[in-house]
């Protein structure tokens, strides 16, 4: 039989899916459940590693059965995954010996500031292409081989492995411990121009060599699956981010997009050689095809976006679905004064400060919840403009934006993130890169599509925002963005180190 489409898994930060693609790139079938948040302690963020795993096994059953297929009709399986967040397992057992620490948490404060020490928060810039953060999975790593009893020891013989989810999922599919290097790019361990696993910074962090997976390239055959896919071939593991870019097609350096999900990334393709940013932006690995040179990317990281309007519906109880946000905040002509800076758990990129936290200013007796709404929507599309701006300091200027992602169904987000950045915003056809992504990068590797030119043939646009507030406007606004960013620095009495002031 005709093997007819592609297999991606998707397992994001709130949910995992799979979704079929046929040859076209089109969807033929889709299936997603989502999986507990779990919150110990203030700052801290967990997932279970064994309900990930079994809503996978699930997601990949139900779509399947959408379509009517077998493993016989699926040429290859890709893989797409929330970075950073953190597994720890046993070798012999396959079970995990704590929580998944999610990129989000924020535990590790205290060990990154001694870890940066007089240094400060760039220590390891140079080597990994990384500020020292809580964000990274190497301090989370090493938190929990400080804080499990026997954990250390056990990684120093080999008995434990670490990963991160992407690894995780391949390890369950097909038995090998393996990691892209996208994913790897954002462990603080791995040197971003060799792309190999760094002597010196494991040594510094303090993780044992031995449980580490092996870097291989984003577009690979890791191995033959086991289970409802058995003897498909496991093909490419992407950071959900870098598989956003792939799913855009953006091949050649300067293209980039934007990806509007739990969090806010920035991604933009800079070519061959890395990058180093001077103004806040993360060096990181887009991609590599095996066979090929890696292509390095620029990065700026907003870790609250979706997850705002997910806050604003669970915690305030404003709006019963996270659509309803759009409908509320047309509801006024205006913010009404009114900015919500979303530091729930820091500033990401471009400030880094592990010192803020959020605010909601400019309140009067005028403002309502539509102003509210209204000012949830433009922080995202504010945080986005800093990043821009970041990214255009650093010589890597963007003169269109490509979106995606959930929050792009949002029309008037869309066209106030046009009016404030000054530029087209442009989304295509299909929003859910991310597993379009991954399904590209398992299809060349398989040769389900012959190469990247027949890949970019494919992409085509949907909607269209162009600017159209007035200039004094926007810079009227922006000014007011940026004062109320700056009321939410300093709140923590005390700021760990390893976070720069601007």
């Amino acid at each position: 039989m005709t093997r007819r489409y592609i297999a991606a898994i998707d397992q994001g930060t709130t949910s995992s899916r799979c979704m079929l693609f046929d040859a076209g790139g089109a969807v033929v079938a889709v299936a997603q459940k989502e999986h507990r948040q779990i919150f110990p302690r203030p700052g801290w963020v967990e997932h279970d590693p064994l309900e990930i795993w079994a809503n996978v096994q699930e997601v990949i059953g139900a779509a399947l059965g959408k379509a009517g297929a077998t493993a016989a009709d699926v040429a290859a399986i890709g893989i797409t995954n929330q970075r950073e967040t953190t597994v720890v397992w046993e070798k012999a057992t396959g079970r995990p010996i704590a929580n998944a620490v999610v990129w989000q948490d924020t535990r590790t404060d205290r060990l990154v500031a001694e870890l940066g020490g007089e240094m400060g928060q760039d220590r390891f810039r140079a080597a990994c292409g990384l500020p020292l953060a809580t964000y990274f999975s190497g301090p989370k790593v090493r938190w929990l081989l400080d804080h499990i009893d026997g954990a250390r020891a056990g990684a120093e013989r080999g008995d434990l492995l670490f990963g991160t989810i992407d690894a995780w999922l391949i390890w369950n599919l097909t038995g090998r411990h393996v990691t892209d290097v996208t994913n790897a790019s954002r462990s603080m361990l791995l040197n971003i121009s060799s792309l190999e696993w760094d002597e010196t910074l494991l040594g510094a962090i303090g993780v044992p060599r031995a449980m580490l997976p092996e870097v291989r390239p984003s577009a690979e055959v890791y191995g033959p699956a086991r289970g409802l896919l058995a003897g498909v071939p496991v093909a490419s593991a992407l950071g959900d981010q870098q598989a956003a870019l792939f799913g855009q097609t953006c091949f050649s350096p300067g293209e980039g997009k934007c990806t509007y999900g739990t969090g806010c990334f920035l991604l933009v393709n800079t070519g061959a050689a890395p990058l180093t940013s001077a103004n806040g932006l993360l060096t990181t690995v887009a991609y590599q095809v095996a066979g090929e040179a890696p292509v390095y990317g620029l990065e700026g990281s907003i870790a609250v976006a979706g997850s705002l309007v997910q806050w604003v519906r669970d915690n305030l109880g404003l709006i019963r679905s996270a659509s309803e946000i759009e409908t509320l905040a047309r509801s006024v002509d205006d913010n009404g004064g009114c900015y919500f800076v979303p530091a729930f758990a820091g500033l990401f990129a471009p400030h880094w400060r592990a010192d803020a936290r959020g605010a909601i200013v400019g309140l009067t007796g005028y403002v309502n919840k539509g102003h509210l709404a209204r000012a949830v929507l433009e922080a995202v599309a504010w945080q986005t403009r800093e990043v821009v701006e970041a990214m255009a300091a650093d010589g890597a200027p963007l003169q269109e934006l490509r979106v995606d992602g959930g929050m792009t169904a949002n029309a008037l987000l869309m066209q106030f993130q046009s009016d404030v950045l000054d530029a087209p915003v442009v989304r295509p056809a299909i929003t859910e890169t991310t597993c379009l992504g991954a399904a590209y990068a398992a299809g060349l590797a398989v040769g389900f599509w012959p190469d990247q030119a027949a890949l970019k043939a494919q992409w085509r646009e949907n909607a269209r925002w162009t600017p159209a507030m007035p200039a004094d406007r926007r810079e009227r606004e922006r000014r007011q963005w940026r004062k109320a960013v700056e009321r939410t620095l300093n709140w923590v009495d005390q700021p760990p180190g390893g976070v720069a002031a601007e």
